[in-house]
């Protein structure tokens, strides 16, 4: 165990020297320690505000400013259900509750015990023509259904040698 949490911190490390500790590359540095970590740990936090030399109240703020960054882990396959407008118009809400169901997620949840699914709702997707639209990973699925939907996600849990439930 202890060499994992070492090999965290030679990383962490590697990426403040990459940026001569300056406190002036916070955002980068955050935006590195996430792609490296897929979300900001408090203690990943605590210990760049010490290595920079700045209060972790700092740190905190600009991660918690900014929406791309995240301070809570996040799945491998990230999808994101549009309810913008024309989405929602055409059921997208019907969508995201099935898919809260099957994974066992809801407002207090947004990611899956196994940290395959991270699932989130989001204002406009810019996909109107393909409402409802759903974005998993990056990929734009149009004209969506609970069912198709559903047909993703199991496809995607036999892809990684996952039951379906």
């Amino acid at each position: 165990m202890e060499d994992i949490i070492t090999a965290k911190f030679d990383k962490v490390c590697e990426i403040l020297d990459k940026h001569e500790r300056n406190p002036h590359h916070l955002i980068p540095i955050l935006q590195e320690m996430q792609e490296e970590y897929s979300y900001l740990p408090e203690e990943i936090m605590t210990y760049v505000s010490t290595a920079l030399g700045i209060p972790p109240s700092s740190v905190y703020g600009v991660a918690t400013f900014y929406s791309h960054f995240t301070l809570e882990p996040k799945g491998k396959y990230l999808i994101r259900i549009c309810d913008g407008t024309a989405c929602h118009v055409k059921k997208s809400e019907d969508i995201l509750k099935a898919l809260e169901k099957k994974l066992g997620l809801g407002k207090n949840k947004k990611t899956t015990d196994d940290g395959l699914f991270t699932l989130e709702t989001v204002a406009c997707l810019g996909a109107c023509s393909l409402a409802p639209a759903v974005v998993i990973n990056g990929e734009v699925h149009g004209l969506m259904t609970p069912d198709k939907t559903m047909e993703i996600i199991n496809e995607i849990r036999k892809q990684e040698g996952v039951e379906n439930v």
